[in-house]
């Protein structure tokens, strides 16, 4: 039970935050209703505070305006003060879960590298973006959830990891639209956004060749990261291998329809969705890894961000 000098959240709040989930994170609304009414709507405050990051960085629209906004939203999490009620309320939510502030600022940092035209490099810088953006939204996930295994945080990242990467090969083509190359150039090779937007034949053909490695990539990452769901609470393991299972789903939409995402947004709709939901449901129950950890970490996976907060060095 809640202490009573935790933060209060008013009912407003709480209803606004769950309809910017519905509008903008319909895969993660859909796993919600998997958790308790508590767990749900701590999961939905981090999401808005996650959301309100990304979406500075996207809409507005001087980018100097919004690295100062990020960049003050830094000072507030280190002073554990704010004006601004999102970050305020991340604040208390951070407090209460036991989430270390260099967890949020590293989310932060992530997003604060889109704000200049991105051109990623290699693979260890692609993986240490996907950390920064997705993999600490797992670790938050895993305090909101009261998890504190140092394995599970490690699995925890991965998901992140996996989740990202699927995303990533989802919007190449609208984040070519602002100036944004995620895709490795080792891998890729040397294009210009210019060049992803409309795609010629040669390089329609690297692109698939480069997201599929990447899909591919991403798999190992899902893989390591249901192997720590075990240490979730029931409720929340089965949200979150929803969640987790959905957006793999669209990775294989991806892979099936040869990369029609340049051209349409690739989503999974919810005829699809329920019945992946129940495959899962029903599969877990007569999965050992769901209800006993019987993996050790591979700490290759860890190898390009095991400087980096909460990873296996």
């Amino acid at each position: 039970m809640d202490s009573p000098n935790h933060y209060l959240v008013s009912a407003d709040y709480a209803k606004e935050s769950n309809e910017i989930l519905f509008n903008k994170g319909k895969t993660f609304y859909w796993a919600k209703f998997f958790l308790s009414k508590h767990m749900a709507l701590q999961a939905t405050r981090l999401y808005r505070f996650c959301r309100y990051i990304d979406d500075l960085a996207d809409e507005t629209p001087d980018k100097n305006l919004a690295k100062n906004a990020l960049n003050y939203i830094v000072f507030e999490l280190q002073q554990g003060v704010s004006n601004d009620g999102v970050v305020t309320d991340a604040i208390a939510l951070f407090k209460d879960c036991g989430i270390a502030v260099e967890i949020p600022i590293e989310l932060i940092n992530g997003v604060l590298a889109d704000l200049s035209p991105v051109h990623i490099k290699t693979e260890a810088q692609l993986l240490k973006y996907c950390y920064q953006v997705a993999g600490t939204v797992g670790l938050m996930m895993c305090k909101v959830l009261n998890v504190e295994s140092p394995s599970a945080l490690y699995h925890a990242v991965d998901l992140g990891i996996a989740m990202q990467l699927t995303n990533i090969c989802r919007d190449v083509r609208a984040d070519a639209l602002m100036a944004r190359i995620y895709l490795p150039e080792s891998i890729l090779g040397t294009m210009t956004p210019n060049q992803l937007v409309p795609l010629d034949e040669a390089n329609r053909k690297t692109v698939i060749e480069t997201v599929s490695l990447l899909l591919n990539r991403a798999d190992q990452y899902y893989t390591s990261g249901y192997a720590g769901l075990c240490h979730l609470p029931f409720r929340s393991r089965m949200s979150i291998l929803i969640a987790a299972k959905l957006y793999q789903r669209i990775g294989a939409e991806l892979q099936r329809e040869q990369f029609k995402g340049m051209t349409i947004k690739v989503y999974v709709p919810i005829r699809l969705k329920l019945l992946v939901s129940v495959q899962v449901c029903f599969k877990a129950i007569f999965d050992q890894k769901f209800w006993f950890y019987r993996a050790k970490h591979n700490a290759k996976l860890h190898q390009f961000i095991a400087m980096l907060p909460f990873c296996n060095g």
